[in-house]
């Protein structure tokens, strides 16, 4: 066995093993009587048009030959122009890299821009792959605390950890595990916090705005561009989550082209993605995106998810942490070890997950992508926790 495959501190993800157990669990119970919130995979229907050109181009050869790393030009034409009208941003073909979903987004980029010694800022709570995927990296990870009611950025713990070593900041809203969507005065004094940093120290310190739940917004409110923020910018998608289409693994990155180095960024992704074994995204559904790009899957079904698990949940007494956007929510665990509180959900058959892997003690996540039916059955499995604590909540 490869020693430097097993690295420490480098686990299973906690998410993955929920998913699996709930998996077993269902053969021994039946689906129908497991109510599985651990894994953010989308249930909304795929679009018939997705459906259909997906079809229509796997009849022509040429969508299964290679396409150049970076992607497909005319694609990467088609995300630029969708993003500078839609936004109002000025991105190129020339600076949009077409990736196998935002996971391979994040492992070239990372790759790309960091270099030994390097340190990157995570704000609390995360999406748990981040540090995974840095963790092949020599560079320092540093957590910021959340907002004790918002659960946005503490803007006063970011001032103090940015030190003349801060590479990257990432950004993920709206948010994984919380579902809360940024407000964009959050954003501006982010980006005004990295420019008085990059000034004191004379370095360029980049943004990085993960964006896969960017059109997942339930209240109407407009999606803060970080481009329209903040000039070091880069930008990793995925069309998994709004199109339900996850195991097909296409998405894109974007830098903002007047960032500093732009052009080197885009050169060293090739690099970055060439050594991390992406030879370039699935050409069938590259050239999927031209087509649909801008449609999304029907979000109604999460919407009433959200709204029957907030209205029961508050009721029957738990704390619950409910953002603007995603299909995620956080209710505050029954008793302080959050990952304790989750193994006995199992009784009840209601697989939740530890905000511990989120990088946030005292909570647990909950993903509302599920059928409608689900979410109103559990809704006794959840009183029944809640009851198994009696006073000691």
């Amino acid at each position: 066995m490869n020693q430097k495959n097993l690295k420490k501190g480098v686990k299973p993800s906690k998410i993955r093993e929920l998913f699996e157990y709930s998996n077993s669990l269902k053969k021994k119970v039946g689906v129908e009587n497991v109510y599985d919130f651990s894994i953010g995979n989308p249930y909304a229907p795929v679009p018939q048009k997705v459906k259909d050109e997906i079809a229509r181009l796997a009849q022509d050869d040429r969508n299964h030959s290679y396409t150049s790393t970076a992607g497909d030009p005319n694609t990467r034409e088609v995300i630029a122009s969708y993003l500078n009208k839609t936004y109002g941003s000025k991105f190129t073909a020339n600076h949009i890299f077409i990736t196998c979903g935002a996971a391979s987004a994040l492992a070239i980029s990372f790759n790309a821009l960091l270099e030994d010694g390097d340190e990157v800022i995570l704000f609390v709570p995360h999406f748990p792959e981040y540090p995974t995927i840095l963790s092949n990296l020599n560079v320092k990870v540093t957590l910021v605390n959340p907002d004790a009611i918002t659960i946005e950025p503490d803007l006063d713990d970011l001032k103090n950890k940015i030190t003349n070593k801060t590479k990257l900041v990432i950004i993920d809203t709206p948010n994984n595990p919380s579902g809360v969507l940024y407000k964009s005065e959050t954003i501006k004094s982010i980006a005004q916090i990295l420019e008085e940093k990059q000034k004191e120290y004379g370095t360029s310190i980049y943004m990085l705005s993960d964006e896969p739940y960017r059109e997942l917004i339930y209240t109407g409110k407009e999606y803060p561009f970080i481009t329209n923020f903040y000039r070091n910018s880069i930008i990793t998608y995925s069309f998994s989550k709004v199109l339900s289409m996850p195991g097909d693994r296409i998405g894109y990155i974007a830098i903002n082209p007047e960032a500093d180095e732009a052009d080197d960024f885009m050169y060293a992704a090739v690099g970055a993605s060439r050594t991390l074994g992406y030879v370039c995204a699935p050409t069938i559904f590259q050239r999927l995106i031209p087509s649909i790009i801008g449609m999304t899957s029907d979000f109604s079904l999460y919407k009433e998810n959200r709204e029957i698990l907030v209205n029961n949940l508050k009721e029957i007494g738990y704390t619950v942490i409910c953002g603007e956007g995603a299909f995620y929510l956080l209710i505050k665990s029954l008793e302080e070890d959050a990952n304790a509180c989750c193994e006995r959900a199992k009784k009840f058959n209601l697989i939740l997950v530890p905000g511990d892997s989120f990088g946030l003690k005292g909570y647990l996540r909950i993903s509302y992508a599920l059928p409608v039916e689900t979410v109103k059955k559990s809704i006794k499995a959840f009183k029944d926790l809640y009851d198994s604590y009696g006073d000691k909540k």
